[in-house]
């Protein structure tokens, strides 16, 4: 298991009472009973969240897929697989929430079927069909009547305010946390990220630092958005 510390710093946000959810990791699809559908992500980035909520004082539930992290310090922490469990779990623990952000990298797509044994290996070539997994952030306003602030997150490779100005009305959100993931050594797998955070009315680029400096500043900013 991997470990991390948050910088020695508060955020200067607003000090506890608040309930978090926050989603985090990979989710896994399964192909057969040895091999499955994932990505790249670690996790870091909503742990780093979850720890700096937690940190602030606030109440937070992590709900995260499969990672090698461990879970911050005083966190109560759901581990999930499949987009549909994390589907099914977000609906479940909304009740309450002040504050939902959405970090996790979700498969968008799943097999139709699961092969009930290993698929062996044959030639030529093996054509899977995918089905659309749930959307869960576009569902937290349309089909879970999700009131609270809302932060989604979006891996671009261009055009990034464009593209998570986009996301951020057709999915409802409050904030978006945009990243450019093509370019390299921040994004996925890196310690480090830097990300623009957008509103409805503006766009703020935080600078390349640590995940755990920049969970702060998205913990402070989210929490600025409430009423």
């Amino acid at each position: 298991m991997e470990n991390y510390a948050l910088p020695n710093e508060v955020s200067g946000g607003r000090m506890g009472g608040m309930k978090f959810l926050i989603t985090a990791g990979p989710t896994r699809e399964a192909l057969d009973p040895v091999r499955y559908l994932t990505n790249r992500s670690t996790g870091r980035m909503g742990y780093a969240l979850a720890g700096a909520a937690r940190h602030e004082g606030h109440d937070v539930v992590l709900i995260s897929g499969p990672t090698t992290l461990d879970v911050p310090e005083g966190v109560d922490f759901i581990q999930v697989e499949t987009a549909q469990q994390m589907y099914d779990t977000v609906r479940d623990l909304l009740r309450g929430v002040d504050v939902a952000i959405l970090c996790a990298a979700v498969a968008d797509y799943r097999p139709v079927s699961v092969a009930e044994h290993k698929i062996k290996k044959s030639e030529g070539r093996l054509v899977l069909e995918l089905e659309r997994t749930p959307d869960i952030l576009g569902s937290m306003r349309s089909e879970f009547g999700y009131k609270g602030v809302l932060v989604g997150f979006a891996a671009e490779t261009q055009d990034l305010v464009a593209h998570a100005r986009e996301k951020l009305l057709r999915k409802g959100c409050d904030m978006i946390v945009a990243n450019d993931v093509s370019r390299p050594g921040i994004g996925f797998g890196s310690r480090e990220n830097e990300v623009t955070l957008i509103t409805a009315d503006r766009a703020e680029s935080l600078p390349r630092e640590t995940k755990e400096w920049l969970a702060m500043r998205i913990v402070e900013h989210a929490l600025s958005l409430l009423p």
